[in-house]
């Protein structure tokens, strides 16, 4: 599975970005997806995740209530919608596509895909 992110960009406090992840490869379908962050300075850190069907999500409490993970397998994507946003939230966006497709919690060592990163950055 190769994936690409994209979607990124300056946005003020209080705004909204929708991120997306491209994927291609057969196994897009059967693979539970997430996504992470990492801000300068610190160690990346799960965001959402959401298993193959996309009947099971997850989404870590520091961002609960203002982000959506969504897929959509017919378009090989996987989505982060991001409400409310506050510059604390700043930092390089991957997805990445795990090992076991029933997870939607899942931590970098269930991960076996990385994808390219996108910048999110929240700045008035």
């Amino acid at each position: 599975v190769q994936l690409q992110a994209s979607g990124g960009g300056l946005v003020q406090p209080g705004g909204s970005l929708r991120l997306s992840c491209a994927a291609s490869g057969r196994t897009f379908s059967y693979s539970a997806m997430g996504w992470f962050r990492q801000a300068p300075g610190k160690e990346r850190e799960f965001v959402a995740g959401i298993n193959w069907s996309g009947s099971s999500t997850d989404i870590t409490d520091s961002v609960k209530g203002r982000f959506t993970i969504s897929r959509d397998n017919a378009k090989n994507a996987v989505y982060l919608q991001m409400n409310s946003l506050k510059p604390e939230d700043t930092a390089v966006y991957y997805c990445a596509a795990a090992k076991i497709p029933s997870i939607a919690t899942m931590t970098r060592g269930d991960i076996s895909y990385w994808g390219s990163g996108t910048q999110v950055t929240v700045s008035s």
